[in-house]
């Protein structure tokens, strides 16, 4: 059987954006355009991407070349496929925004960061030098580079090897890479370096950043907008870590009443840093409200109330009296200098409104002097947060796994942003393209509660048509937050993401699906393989918490990726979480996009444990089709056992998903097919069971876990 080859684009969060579908019609008409005119040319877009079905109602060929020409500063460039499907991504968001269809969030994470925006700020650039300097100046390996000079480019060619951005995540959330996993050495082969930037940029969407269009080559390459634009996103998830009600529990004295818990728990963090700046301000007199950290800001007069709030004793009382807003900034910084706040920004900066620099600023401030009380309201509170362990990983990974998807809307709390439904109808118009119906549906902000209901009544009827389990679930129960039938639902969403792209590689496996079952006996076969005995009896098998398993089969699909020294035995908990962190990061670092922590995997969390074996598996056979391997899969003749163990609720086929999102849950782009292995993989359907059934149900069900 001849195998099926998908185009292939090197870039592959590039590739992400699009499905093979689209990429082979654009590829088409890019080859027509090359092969008449032996080359293509910016020139050459405009009568081109006219023709095309997205645009051909919403630009002509003067408007387009206006628009390529902010990119392009010569139209008669010749340029590649990838600065074709670049261009159709920019051209493509300006005609989503002329429709008035979705538009991008504007929150601090949901920074666009387009391969086609080139201007960077100098300002800025300097600022985070600072901050590197600051946080990184004692490190072992970076100290021979470090301190930066701010006003040259050797940040740029210091992330070349993709060390620096892997330390920096690892300061804006400790413990998300195992640095035991990042090539340090002081000359790295493009191999290893590829690894390191690859290990970034899995992690970097493990805490939250939006990578859409940047690759790896972006970091070889040093492309300056790309790499600020990341190092921005990292720097102010650090800076605003506490801002949540969870860490920070007096910030519940912004609230006028108890009413308003819910809705503070569902803000952005700059949101949540912007309500706490007025209640300050508020305080000192300040009449107007402060809604950005841009344009309010640039007089300085806001900075200069809430500095004499919080503290007092180093106010300056000219401050108010100056006319001239350069100088009155120059004071107000001043003042935070003698309150020992680092300083992100000088006075241009805020007379120009920069808005990542002033809310860096501000949010130095809270950490140095918050000026909230400590009184007992907090502690009935705190005790009011304290959700299931399990409940608050799993919102974790489904919070972060949508982020990752590249829809409009950014989440910051599974449990009060899906509510309106509006960002559930997202998610499944992006893994079921064309399965909502936008013209019933009614985007936020939503002040009738039944246009709510009405929203969450779409959602679960494209589940229940996608063959979801929601026995005696209806939209309402979204609406009123109830926590295990979302949690229950976004999984379902998950599996069926990732189900779908295996099962869109049916015509590679003999036109059979793939399963849990057959994952489950891939992952055995594949550590067999290599001449090791290990062996799994399911997903939820206990012996799994050593992490050995893992490691053997991360090193059957890769020898190199696993150093054998750093493993230790798994023998007690200690050991067990050095070898779950390791794993984590070797998988993210051979390019696998998962979101477990490594508690899931010392708890055997099968539902986890499943997505990051499914990860490895795409990618070990992707890469033996790449490399043109045949090698042939035999599962067991045995029936396997149920893979996520009894209970119903958890028996189901792995997830999947469909072409323009598996980047976004494997990590990989779709440019080759399942050949190789895959095409030798012998299923069983009768012991692939892949029914769903509620989460109510299988509660209800005795000794269900």
């Amino acid at each position: 059987m001849s195998s099926y080859v998908g185009v292939h684009v090197s870039d592959q969060s590039l590739q992400s954006q699009f499905t093979q579908v689209e990429l082979r019609g654009l590829k088409s008409k890019f080859t027509s355009v090359k092969t008449q005119n032996d080359k293509v040319t910016v020139e050459d877009l405009p009568p081109l991407m006219v023709k095309l079905k997205a645009f051909n109602s919403m630009f002509n060929e003067e408007e387009i070349k206006g628009i390529l020409s902010e990119s392009f500063s010569d139209m008669s460039n010749e340029i590649d496929f990838e600065d074709f499907l670049r261009a159709y991504l920019d051209l493509q968001g300006r005609a989503t925004a002329k429709s008035g269809k979705p538009k991008l969030a504007s929150a601090f994470l949901k920074a666009m960061t387009s391969t086609l925006l080139h201007n960077i700020n100098e300002s800025e650039k300097a600022s985070y030098v600072v901050h590197i300097n600051t946080f990184l100046g004692d490190d072992p390996f970076l100290k021979q580079f470090l301190p930066l000079d701010p006003n040259s480019n050797d940040l740029f060619n210091l992330v070349r090897d993709g060390v620096l951005l892997c330390k920096l995540i690892n300061v804006a959330v400790p413990g998300t890479i195992d640095e035991r996993a990042i090539n340090t050495k002081r000359v790295l082969n493009p191999w290893e370096r590829n690894e390191n930037h690859t290990l970034c940029l899995n992690s970097a969407k493990a805490i939250g950043c939006t990578v859409v269009n940047i690759g790896t080559q972006d970091m070889v390459e040093g492309r300056h907008h790309l790499i600020l634009g990341l190092i921005s996103q990292i720097i102010k998830i650090q800076l605003l870590a506490d801002l949540s009600l969870k860490k920070t529990p007096q910030l519940v004295e912004l609230l006028d009443d108890n009413n308003d818990i819910e809705e503070l728990m569902g803000l952005a963090p700059e949101k949540i840093l912007l309500k706490w700046m007025n209640f300050h301000l508020k305080k000192g007199g300040y009449e107007k409200t402060v809604s950005n950290f841009s344009s309010d800001l640039k007089d300085a007069k806001a900075y200069a109330y809430l500095l004499n709030v919080l503290a007092p004793e180093f106010c300056n009382p000219a401050t108010l009296d100056v006319t001239d807003a350069r100088e009155r900034a120059k004071l107000v910084l001043d003042h935070a200098e003698r309150m020992e706040c680092k300083r992100y920004l000088r006075p241009e900066d805020i007379t120009e409104g920069s808005s990542n620099l002033n809310l860096a600023f501000v949010a130095q401030i809270f950490h140095q002097r918050s000026g909230l009380s400590t009184d007992s309201k907090k502690h009935s509170f705190a005790e009011m947060m304290k959700d299931d362990i399990q409940i608050s990983r799993e919102e974790r990974c489904f919070r972060l796994w949508i982020n990752s998807l590249g829809i409009p809307t950014y989440i910051n709390n599974v449990f009060e942003d899906v509510r309106t439904g509006w960002v559930l109808l997202e998610v499944l118009d992006k893994i079921s393209p064309g399965s909502v119906n936008w013209k019933q549906a009614t985007r936020p902000p939503i002040k009738m509660p039944f246009r709510k209901v009405e929203n969450c009544n779409q959602v679960i009827d494209i589940g229940s048509q996608l063959k979801f389990s929601l026995v005696n679930v209806g939209g309402n129960d979204i609406v009123q937050g109830n926590k295990k039938l979302i949690l229950a639902f976004l999984w379902q969403l998950m599996r069926y993401n990732m189900l779908q792209l295996l099962k869109n590689l049916r015509s590679h496996s003999q036109g059979k699906e793939i399963t849990d079952t057959d994952i489950l006996r891939w992952t055995n076969w594949k550590v067999r393989s290599t001449g090791r005995t290990s062996r799994i009896e399911s997903f939820k098998d206990k012996n799994l918490s050593t992490g050995l398993f893992f490691l053997e089969l991360l090193s059957a699909a890769e020898p190199r990726v696993v150093n054998w020294n750093l493993v230790t035995k798994g023998e007690n908990d200690d050991q067990k979480r050095l070898n779950a962190t390791y794993i984590i990061s070797v998988a993210r670092k051979l390019g696998c996009s998962i979101f477990l922590l490594p508690e899931d995997i010392i708890e055997v969390n099968q539902k986890m444990i499943l997505t990051l074996a499914a990860s490895i598996m795409y990618w070990s056979l992707q890469k033996a089709m790449e490399e043109g391997d045949t090698f042939l899969f035999t599962p067991d003749a045995s029936p396997a056992p149920s893979v996520c163990g009894e209970d119903e609720s958890t028996r189901a086929s792995v997830c999947g998903e469909d072409e323009s999102t598996r980047a976004s849950v494997f990590g990989e782009d779709e440019s080759s097919t399942l050949a190789g292995e895959l095409s030798n993989l012998n299923i069983d359907d009768t012991a692939s069971d892949t029914t769903i059934t509620s989460q109510m149900e299988s509660e209800e069900a005795p000794g269900g876990e």
